[in-house]
């Protein structure tokens, strides 16, 4: 089976000659409609705020194109605040949510007015300490344990609830509102995410019904008023060209019912906050690499110029992403696809059925939109490669230059000289 792509193999070559590859190209249409769809998902929320995690793609043209469609964000960082910030967004439309949260990224979310997204009941002290508590705040809860259709919602990317380092249990989750309510806050958040990548339809739903419940008991039991339910990220993206998408309007209006049902009867307007990260961009990313060697021994190798540095999801997770030899279609070889770090698992397949290839062959890794070059990384000295966008009247822009040597020795501070003369 194979996936589309949105662009041809004389764009790609195109592409090539005026950049170089590996890239990554990001299909500004996909990502419109994507937003699109999951805003009408929760138009009949009043305060819905879908506040995209930064992490799945920093890149500041991905930010502001989400910021312009009424998107906020979703901060772990004080660099992802920075990028926020200077991005036009503040105030309610950045989530922070961070752990082991440092007193200078607390300083930066209250200076921004961000919503800050307590992981701990002991980070009330610090973040008090660190710039006062402000009038709205946030709590995570970690359920312990979280099941879906009668199945538990561990994910190997997140792990169980139980041996997640995130959030509160119910008890100190009670009671962190109970003091925040004594120091003066005034509006009220809860946060919860329960899985990763997850392909079932009824997380969303169930994670509600959850939620909503612990709001009316807040509500009956202490006399405060949840105004923001978060719900996280979550929901995923069919990385294998046999799965399916989740359909979100099926979702969105699956909620509203929860909603009417539990929230409806105490009167209560709680908004509904989502950081779809993946599920928005992931599915319109490619990275595109080209075949540089091959290698025939025990196995059969592809070798191309991107390597785990560029997307290490295969090597971290054992992750699945589809690739297409553009131009060719089929499968005759079963191959290894592997990059040029000194690691044994810088492949991004392996055992995988393809087309046979030639030197000089374009290839494109699918799925890469989220969490893909923001994972990069410079082991073995390799350098992380650049960023497209592909606009929706099929012209592509520089949104980030690869890195240069300038770069990865720009923060040594040794005696000599690093120029190189290619």
């Amino acid at each position: 089976m194979q996936k589309t792509i949105p662009f041809t193999l004389q764009d790609a070559i195109s592409w090539r000659k005026r950049f170089g590859t590996p890239f990554y190209v990001y299909d500004e249409a996909g990502i419109r409609k994507t937003v699109e769809s999951v805003q009408k998902a929760f138009s009949w929320n009043k305060g819905f705020t879908e506040c995209f995690a930064v992490k799945a793609t920093p890149t500041p043209a991905i930010i502001r194109l989400l910021a312009s469609m009424g998107c906020g964000t979703d901060c772990a960082s004080v660099s992802e605040l920075v990028l926020s910030a200077s991005s036009g967004l503040s105030g309610r439309k950045v989530m922070f949510t961070s752990n082991e949260t440092s007193d200078e990224a607390y300083r930066k979310a209250v200076a921004i007015g961000a919503i800050v997204n307590l992981d701990d009941i002991t980070q009330i002290e610090n973040l008090e300490r660190a710039a006062g508590i402000p009038d709205t705040v946030c709590l995570r809860y970690n359920p312990g344990s979280f099941v879906v259709n009668g199945k538990d919602a561990t994910s190997a990317i997140m792990g169980s609830q139980a041996d997640s380092k995130y959030g509160m249990t119910k008890e100190q989750l009670f009671e962190a509102y109970k003091i925040l309510k004594e120091k003066g806050v005034k509006h009220f958040g809860l946060h919860c995410m329960a899985a990763s990548c997850s392909l079932n339809a009824s997380y969303y739903p169930t994670l509600a019904e959850m939620m909503f419940n612990i709001v009316v008991e807040i509500h009956d039991t202490l006399g405060i008023d949840i105004e923001i339910t978060d719900f996280g990220g979550g929901i995923g993206i069919p990385y294998r060209p046999e799965q399916e998408s989740v359909d979100i309007l099926c979702v969105g209006d699956e909620v509203r019912k929860i909603y009417e049902r539990i929230i409806g009867p105490i009167g209560l307007e709680v908004a509904i906050y989502t950081e779809l990260g993946r599920f928005i961009t992931g599915p319109h990313g490619y990275l595109v690499t080209s075949v540089r060697g091959f290698k025939h021994i025990y196995k059969e190798y592809i070798g191309v110029d991107a390597t785990a540095c560029d997307l290490m999801r295969p090597a971290m997770y054992g992750a699945y992403h589809h690739i297409t030899i553009l131009g060719k279609e089929g499968g005759e070889l079963k191959v290894d696809v592997c990059g040029g770090l000194c690691e044994n698992n810088d492949k991004f397949a392996i055992d995988r059925i393809l087309p046979k290839a030639e030197m000089g062959d374009i290839l494109v890794i699918h799925d890469v939109g989220a969490h893909g070059r923001s994972m990069g990384y410079n082991y073995n000295g390799f350098l992380r490669c650049g960023e497209l966008l592909l606009s929706p009247r099929g012209d592509v822009r520089l949104i980030r230059r690869s890195e240069s040597l300038d770069d990865l020795f720009a923060t040594f501070d040794v005696d000599g000289d690093f120029s190189y003369d290619a």
